[in-house]
This record gives structure tokens, sequence and C-alpha cells, in this order.
């Protein structure tokens, strides 16, 4: 161990466990919806995920890693998607996609759109635009910069994204459907089915500095808490210089979850 890593922040946690949520994938196209989410996508295909299909958010892929907000004349487009064929992908379940909701419930049920009544709501947010579809047809992932029962609430105000209790009641057509985890800035969560019920929300890991209390206290539902939860892991030395001098020298990262 060096000192660098007595450095690390809650974001440089929160980016590895992020990059884990892709790990395991191979040759699908990532979709990281946000900073960190970016970020650790990156991180995940220069490290241990290297087939990951990773896009410059709009509709060309790149090889190779390089910093948020690069000009397409920074790195090197190996290929263009239109928009068409991005739903033949999608529909075949080769996709992992990381959101963030404004709301999410403990089946996984996510919000998207509004909040409020939905005929007229209190706020207006994204709308659900590709979340039924993305749910529903395969893998999802959703980042939380600030973890609290606002956010994870008993009851989402409008389905955006569908859970594992309304993917059960679809049959085959969900058959891609999986939410594979929850990454906040205070922890890891994924979900587990208990008596064969529709999976549930599921205490997966506490970020250094955390506490188990401190996670079920700011969650709006009853979470499965292990009886042993273990630490968020830290990222290793190279995903640390990949972070902080590849992929995000100017700190973005601490811009939504500040060290």
């Amino acid at each position: 161990m060096t000192d660098t890593l007595t450095e690390i922040t809650r974001a440089d946690v929160c980016v590895a466990a992020v990059a884990d949520c892709f790990r395991g994938d191979g040759e699908i196209i990532g979709s990281p919806m946000g900073t960190i989410p970016t970020i650790g996508a990156r991180v995940a295909r220069a490290t241990f995920e290297p087939d990951l299909v990773l896009s410059n958010g709009e509709s060309l892929f790149f090889e190779g890693t390089h910093r948020l907000g690069a000009k397409p004349d920074e790195f090197a487009a190996v290929g263009w998607i239109p928009y068409r064929q991005v739903l033949d992908v999608l529909a075949s379940g080769r996709r992992h996609v990381m959101m963030g909701p404004v709301q999410i419930d403990k089946h996984g049920n996510a919000n998207i759109s509004a909040i409020g009544d939905w005929a007229k709501p209190k706020r207006q947010v994204l709308g659900s635009r590709g979340g039924p579809g993305n749910t529903i047809n395969h893998t999802t992932s959703y980042w939380i910069p600030k973890h609290s029962s606002r956010v994870l609430t008993a009851k989402v105000d409008m389905v955006s994204c569908v859970g594992y209790d309304r993917a059960a009641e679809v049959g085959a057509a969900g058959r891609f459907h999986e939410v594979r985890r929850v990454v906040t800035n205070l922890a890891v969560l994924d979900f587990v089915s208990v008596d064969g019920a529709p999976a549930v929300m599921r205490l997966a890991s506490v970020h250094p500095g955390v506490t188990v209390d401190e996670v079920v206290a700011n969650t709006g539902f009853e979470l499965v808490v292990p009886a042993d939860v273990p630490e968020t892991r830290l990222p290793t030395e190279e995903e640390l210089r990949l972070i902080r001098e590849v992929v995000d020298p100017r700190g973005m990262r601490l811009r939504e979850v500040p060290a």
C-alpha cells in the first residue's frame, strides 16, 4: 500500500463500486448515464472488462480510455450506432444501462419522470423515455448520489422503470430483466428473492466510514440486512491512476460525492 491509498475519497470508492456493476458483462453495450457512472464504466473497460462496448453518449463507439468531456477529435471512434439500431440491440438483452432515479422502491421499480400525482405533478423530471423498455429488456443498475428515504422510498409516485414484482407478471416477455445493483454515496445494494417471492433490495456492502444503521435510517423501506455486511472494496492503485489522471483529472466526481 502507498500513501496514495490512504487518501481515497468516498467518490473514488463509488467509482470502483460502479465499475464492479459491469464486471462479467463481456461484449455488450454499456450505457452509463451521469458523471460517476461514466467514470466507472471507463475504468471497468480499462481494467477487468476489456470487451465492454462504450459510446460517447451519442452515437459513436470509441476505443481506448479518455477523459470526461473530451471532444470527438480527442478519441478514436471505431463505430457508429444510429438510434434505430440501439432499439434492436436493446431488445436482444445485450446492453447494461446505469440510470439515476429520483425514486426507487424495494423491488427496484424506479421513477425518473415526476414527483407527486402524475396528472398534476409537483415537480417534472426527465420523463420515462426509454425506462420501461430498458428495464424489461436488459440489465439495469442505478446510481444515487444522495442516499435518503425520499429517494429509496416505500412507493414510487410513477413507475418509469420496471422492478422485480412487475417483471414477474409478464412472464417470458421479461426474460432479460435484471436490476443488478444500486450504488449510492453510502452503500452498494443488490436484490435477493426471499421464499420464492419477487426479489427485494438487500444491503450488499457499506462504504468505508458508513455504518449499517446509517444506511437503514436513510432508507424508506425495510432492507434485507445480512448478519455480516462487508465494507465496499477500495479502488486499486491502477484504478486510482485511471480515475485521477486519465478519466477525471478535473475532479468532476467530487461534485457528485464531495470528499
